[in-house]
């Protein structure tokens, strides 16, 4: 018998094994909401939006996300099945390729951009700690030191991750750092001017909105893959939401006020120079640990992805993508990754759309049994056209923003197709 946490990407989790409550899915989002990649995020929202636009956007754009993110994860819940086989269900045998490689592809690109933060940042304390000559300094060892411990992390799977390490200790010092960061800026920052400061105009309140909702929704094509070990529906939407809502709008925040208050230079690293400041660089260390987690669960879930195509176990193919992610991490600077999120947004918001009209409307959470079929033209053809209405939206319209309209483009043009009958037959495979 498989022991929890070993099941393959195929396999339904039997009632048992579903170990996690709402306090452990709490703990796994709260602590995925947080990062140094949801600071940088608050500092590209800060020049444009300034301070009062910019916390709007996010309010309201992580607040939709969660909603989303959440009935997603109810959808793992129901099934016992992994991401990637949900989507099997929803496009088809063949039709679910597609959605695996492009996760395959974000996530290993997430999972780079983690371990680059991470190794800016602890080149940055060790710079400040021990001198810019100090062998410790190099970004070099550092890449290699958080790859390997993210890959490790991905290798032994989600239950030993989150019940052993983060429900246990970890949450309690990201908790600490957080509040320590938020009390420094209360005693140092001018709220007020904070407050007031106006932004430059030079991003669009839906393209913030946009770019604020995009990370929630690059957790969509995974997160069955942690919610599938859910106790219960409920416990597993509430502890989800609540703790991504919090911990994302909480550390975005922080971004976009120690940004402009602190880090308003214009150089690469300010807000990492900024953060390094306050409390000796501990704050700033512990959300660097925690970082690890992020990249874990980057890694892990790509190799649940493509597990879904491949014969090979999910602690092989996490071991392979740890090691690609370390080396395109070790070539690359840490770039502007505006657009990034924003293609993400493009591909998955639409693709989800269709996910949520299938389980909810078509199945009924599994009241309705659907034929699993090779391909389903339909959901198909409704996420394609959910894709190019978003470009078309952010190109042509970028005022009005492109993530919701295309998501419930995608998703009422499947219900149409279904009410239609339009559905295209196709091989039916067992389930």
């Amino acid at each position: 018998m498989n022991i929890p946490g070993r099941y393959s990407p195929h396999q339904r989790i039997p009632s048992e094994h579903r170990v996690f409550g709402g306090r452990d899915l709490f703990s796994l989002w709260f602590s995925l909401g947080v990062g140094l990649m949801v600071l940088q995020l608050g500092a590209l929202l800060a020049p444009g939006l300034g301070m009062s636009g910019a916390l709007l956007a996010i309010v309201s754009g992580t607040a939709v996300g969660v909603l989303l993110l959440g009935a997603v994860a109810v959808i793992g819940s129901d099934t016992g099945l992994s991401s990637m086989a949900n989507l099997k269900r929803t496009l088809g045998q063949r039709g679910a390729i597609v959605p695996a490689l492009l996760n395959l592809a974000q996530l290993v690109g997430w999972g780079a951009f983690e371990i680059i933060v991470m190794r800016d940042a602890a080149s940055l304390l060790a710079t400040r700690a021990f001198g810019e000559h100090s062998g410790l300094v190099s970004p070099a060892l550092w890449t290699l030191i958080f790859g390997a411990l993210a890959t490790l992390l991905a290798i032994a799977g989600p239950l030993t991750f989150v019940r052993r390490i983060l429900r246990k200790w970890g949450i309690w010092l990201l908790l600490g750092a957080c509040l320590w960061l938020t009390w420094n800026l209360f005693v140092r920052a001018d709220l007020a001017g904070l407050w007031a400061r106006q932004g430059d105009g030079s991003l669009p309140f839906a393209l913030g909105f946009d770019i604020a909702i995009a990370m929630p929704l690059s957790w969509l094509p995974l997160i069955a893959d942690y919610s599938r070990y859910g106790k219960a529906a409920r416990r597993v939407f509430g502890g989800t939401v609540l703790g991504f809502f919090i911990g994302n709008v909480w550390l975005m925040g922080l971004g976009v006020a120690y940004t402009l208050a602190f880090a308003d230079s214009g150089e690469v690293n300010a807000l990492l120079l900024a953060l390094a400041g306050a409390g000796l660089g501990i704050p700033l260390l512990l959300i660097l640990l925690d970082e690890t987690e992020n990249a874990f669960a980057d890694i892990h879930s790509a190799a649940v992805s493509i597990g879904v195509l491949l014969p090979v176990g999910v602690e092989r193919l996490a071991l392979a993508i740890g090691v690609l992610c370390t080396f395109i991490a070790w070539l690359a600077p840490l770039a502007e990754y505006q657009n990034f999120l924003l293609l993400i947004g493009s591909v998955f918001a639409p693709l989800f759309g269709v996910v949520l009209v299938d389980h909810y409307l078509l199945r009924q959470r599994g009241q309705s049994q659907v034929t699993v079929m090779a391909l389903r033209w339909d959901t198909l053809l409704a996420w394609g056209c959910g894709v190019i209405a978003y470009h078309v939206l952010a190109s042509a319209w970028p005022e009005i923003g492109a993530s919701l309209p295309s998501l419930l483009l995608s998703g009422g043009l499947l219900l149409l197709l279904s009410r239609l009958g339009r559905a295209t037959a196709g091989t039916p495979v067992s389930q």
